[in-house]
């Protein structure tokens, strides 16, 4: 069977591509997922309790990118939301990210905006060059915050110390000199009003897209004829891991449904020093919803299961260099999304990737 256009994986790189190929260009697109689902790890789904939750653990959307926004907000509506996290730290509840509610808070002060700048400078260390997520974290706030909220929970999520870890992780994480307790700064948060999986639908329902659900590409791309392939699965397994398998960090998920309205103070609690989880989300707080039960996941991080987190470190990196020369050689093959980019993507970044190659090679025909 001919299909002008296939798509490995259903997440929203994949559905933002089957979409605009479907839409813009009217042209059949396959995709093929290997999962019962589409959505890929943003997918979320009704309990036995009748409570919604993701599946692979929270995700909250949130964008500086307008263009992005108004195109997902074509398929869902929106409930705000802005997001709070606290960490349990020394038996309290912290404040998280770092701002000055977190340092009055921990060190039972009442230090103004300007004076928790001050604070921070005096406990923060000189590193001359930042090569590392510790490096990073003493530069902004100095050994003991260091210890409290990141050094444990780092080592926890990745199983390596922070010193062997890229910049990139601890410095997705701000800090602030304001009251500002969102974890997110952004212009444009919220949910979607009937939740992703509903969304991601809305995106596939076009009749130009065929989808095959449980599917292994690998079984049947030979009986396929294309002129272009889209794959957003992992870049090691479609070389057959020719360099090596890729590292990836994944998560052990762990539900609990609690015959009581509430469990937490907030949405999302951090457990950076006790305890093997690292966290505790109560999705009612995430999507709004009313039940007289509420259920929770716990996360506990691990090196084997469904890559959720590639793995920030120099020598991945490199690995992944090689694959990436292969990629350049192919012809008719694009490779999107943070599997088959090997980067850590937030969803509004897939989409934006996903964007811009659409207009960039797919409309145009070009590579």
């Amino acid at each position: 069977m001919y299909y002008k256009y296939v798509i490995v994986g259903a997440g929203l790189a994949g559905l933002t591509m089957a979409e605009r190929i479907a839409n813009i260009l009217k042209e059949r697109v396959l995709l093929i997922e290997k999962r019962g689902h589409i959505g890929g790890n943003i997918y979320d789904f009704y309990n036995e309790d009748g409570i919604l939750i993701h599946k692979y653990g929270p995700h909250i959307f949130h964008t500086n990118d307008k263009e992005v926004y108004e195109y997902l907000s074509t398929f869902t509506k929106w409930n705000d939301f802005w997001h709070r996290v606290l960490s349990y730290v020394d038996g309290n509840l912290i404040p998280m990210p770092i701002t000055v509610e977190t340092i009055n808070k921990l060190y039972h002060l009442n230090l103004s905006c300007e004076q928790v700048k001050d604070f921070l400078e005096s406990k923060a260390i000189s590193i001359p060059e930042i090569q590392t997520s510790k490096d990073v974290a003493l530069s902004k706030v100095g050994e003991e915050i260091y210890q409290k909220f990141f050094e444990n929970y780092t080592k926890k999520q990745w199983g390596i110390d922070p010193a062997n870890i890229d910049t990139s992780v601890i410095s997705r994480i701000p800090v602030r000199y304001n009251r500002d307790t969102r974890y997110f700064a952004d212009k444009y948060q919220g949910m979607p009003k009937y939740g992703y999986t509903k969304m991601c639908e809305s995106m596939a329902s076009h009749p130009n897209i065929r989808i095959l659900l449980q599917t292994d590409y690998k079984e049947i791309l030979s009986d396929i004829s294309y002129d272009t392939l889209i794959f957003t699965g992992p870049a090691d397994e479609f070389y057959q891991y020719k360099f090596g398998a890729l590292a990836y960090r994944s998560l052990k998920l762990e539900f609990e449904t609690f015959d009581k309205e509430s469990y937490q103070p907030a949405p999302v609690v951090n457990y950076p020093n006790d305890y093997d989880f690292t966290r505790i989300t109560e999705y009612k707080k995430l999507t709004g919803q009313e039940h007289k039960k509420t259920t929770i996941g716990k996360e506990f991080p691990c090196a084997k299961g469904e890559p959720y987190y590639p793995f920030p470190t120099k020598e991945c990196r490199e690995q992944f260099a090689l694959y990436q020369k292969e990629m350049e050689k192919e012809t008719n093959v694009f490779f999107l999304g943070r599997l088959a980019e090997y980067r850590y993507y937030n969803m509004d970044a897939v989409v934006r990737s996903a964007l811009n190659l659409f207009e960039t090679k797919i409309k145009k025909g070009t590579k």
